[in-house]
This record gives C-alpha cells, structure tokens and sequence, in this order.
C-alpha cells in the first residue's frame, strides 16, 4: 500500500515522501481501515519539523517515531480476532489520536474506539474534516466558554478548520462573531457570515478597545494577560493550543486571575470525538456546513504541510487516497 512517510526532521516538501508499505494485519481488538480521506493538522506539522524542540520528547529525539495524520474517513477491511464494534464495508470516521497515528496511507490499523460510524448524509471528505475541528470548536465555546445566546465573540485564527465551523456553532447562538486572520481569508470569512473580520497583522484584537464575552484563540500568540483587555468583566477565554511557553504562561495565569478577577483564562484538553454526533447532526440538516480547501491527492502532502504552516489554506485541508 502507498503511505506518507517522514524519516527525519526538515522541510516538509523535502523529508516528507510517498512510498509502498506492507498493508498492516489488525490485533485483536483492532479494525483495518481503507482510508479515503485524510486531513491536516497542526500535529502533523510539528512532527514533521520537530518544532517546538520540546516536542521532540515525546515525538523522538532525533527523528520522527510516530506516523502523520489523526483523522480519517473510511471504510473498514477487515476485522481483528476481539473486535466487535464495525462488520467489514462500514464506513467509518474519526480522530484517531487517542489511539494512533497514522492516517496518511491507503490502510491503517487502529483500535476500534478510534473512530465512530460515518453519518450516510455526509461524503468521506466531510468526514474526514470535522472530527478534530469540530469537536474542538463545540467543546471550546459550549463546554468550556459556557456560550450563551447573543454574547460578543472573537474567534483568534476564524479562517481555519476550528474557525470556520466555530463561526457556525456561534451562529445557532445568534451572537455577534468577530474573526481575526490574514488579509488573503478576510472575504471568504466574511462570506461564511462573519460579522466584522480583522487582518492580524493591521490589527492587534487585544489593544482595539473592543471587549467580548468569549474568546476562542486558535493561535494563542500573545502575552496572557494581555488577553483580559479584550474582555468583558466575566468575559471567557479558551485556547486550544498555541505554542508551549504561552500556553504555560496561561496555564498559570488561569489559576491567578480568579484571585482578583472574574475573567477566566481557559485552555482546552480536548475529548477526541465528543460531540462529534451533534456535528454530525448539524451537517445532516445543513444548519451548519463544512469549509474544504481540497480535496487533493495524498500525493502532495508534504507541499500541503508547508501551505498549512504558511497559514494559507482556507478551512479544512483535505487530502484523499483515491484507491
């Protein structure tokens, strides 16, 4: 089988390479997977450049141990000697990453709890771009940010796949939503029905004078405090990642500002496909839609991991095996 594969540390369109594998034979509890659709994610390019260096603790030291890709749609082979959740040719979806990686091949094997069955409504490209976008924007403005109907939002990074889909979920709630990116997404943001869209290099959202309710930061690449200015008085903030030291700097933070403040500071630990059904539901009844930038052929993945780190892309990356 063809699968992606990265041996050391660089450039994207210079380590990451194509290349025939033996298809994989699944364990006991294990289901195999022909994958049709895969995705992008920021995982994917961290370990591919070994970036930030501390990652490299658990990614390897001095080159890659783990696969690319954490999100898949497919449809399943063959089964393991224990496994009991899927018969062969269920279509399946899901993040993986709890359990595995490895996404970026025509085959995987993985434990059958990765991934849950694909909605008949929703095509395999779809699929694959809601699982880890999704669940983080639901889980970032419902569980954690507490949304409620009509509040003021910022979306910090509203151009991406968590962007994009956190958009519409504000949406159901009639509030007023904010997006924060580069120049090249403003229109299609604007197009999506965001109502007011910031160029982050024109604008610092933290030093505009304006306040809002809750913050959902894709980027987190500001100072912690920094981000009390732009809130309300019980104002929420959420990040779901960003880079190590200003999530440790707001990991702190989140457990002072209670001590004199009513503001929160929030970082998501995320539960891979929790609310993905709700999603699911969502797409089914089109009250919300799923932005694609794709799909391609998993043969272009490593220039598609360097338009991923150049923040080009518009929505989901989607990548698919054609097999």
């Amino acid at each position: 089988m063809k699968a992606i594969i990265c041996e050391t540390y660089g450039p994207p369109e210079k380590v990451v390479r194509i290349t025939e594998v033996p298809t994989p034979s699944p364990k006991d509890h294990e289901i195999l997977i022909k994958v049709h659709a895969t995705t992008v994610n920021d995982y994917d390019w961290s370990i591919v450049r070994g970036k930030p260096y501390i990652y490299r603790i658990f990614f390897g030291l001095f080159k890659p141990k783990h696969g690319l890709g954490m999100e898949l749609s497919g449809t399943v082979s063959a089964l393991g000697a224990k496994a009991t959740k899927f018969t062969i040719g269920d279509a399946v979806m899901g993040d993986t990453a709890d359990f595995g990686f490895g996404t970026f091949a025509e085959y995987i094997c993985i434990n059958e709890k990765a991934v849950v069955q694909k909605p008949q409504a929703l095509s395999f490209e779809v699929a694959a771009a809601i699982p880890h976008a999704s669940c983080l924007a639901l889980q970032a403005l419902r569980d954690l940010g507490k949304i409620k109907e009509g509040q003021k939002i910022l979306i910090n990074g509203g151009g991406g796949g968590v962007g994009t889909i956190g958009l519409q979920i504000a949406k159901l709630y009639n509030c007023e939503v904010t997006g924060v990116d580069s120049q090249e997404k403003l229109a299609m943001m604007t197009s999506l029905g965001y109502d007011h869209v910031l160029d982050y290099k024109k604008v610092n959202f933290t030093k505009a004078g304006e306040l809002y309710d809750l913050i959902l930061d894709c980027r987190s690449n500001k100072a912690s405090l920094s981000y009390l200015k732009a809130l309300n008085p019980t104002g929420r903030y959420v990040s779901i990642g960003g880079k190590p030291l200003n999530l440790i700097g707001l990991l702190l933070w989140g457990k002072l500002v209670p001590l004199f403040s009513s503001k929160r500071l929030k970082i998501l630990a995320l539960k891979s496909n929790i609310g993905l059904d709700y999603i699911c539901d969502l797409l089914a009844q089109q009250k919300i839609r799923c932005q694609i930038d794709g799909p391609y052929p998993l043969e272009d993945a490593g220039r598609l991991l360097q338009y991923f780190g150049d923040a080009k892309h518009k929505g989901k990356i989607v990548m698919t095996t054609n097999s």
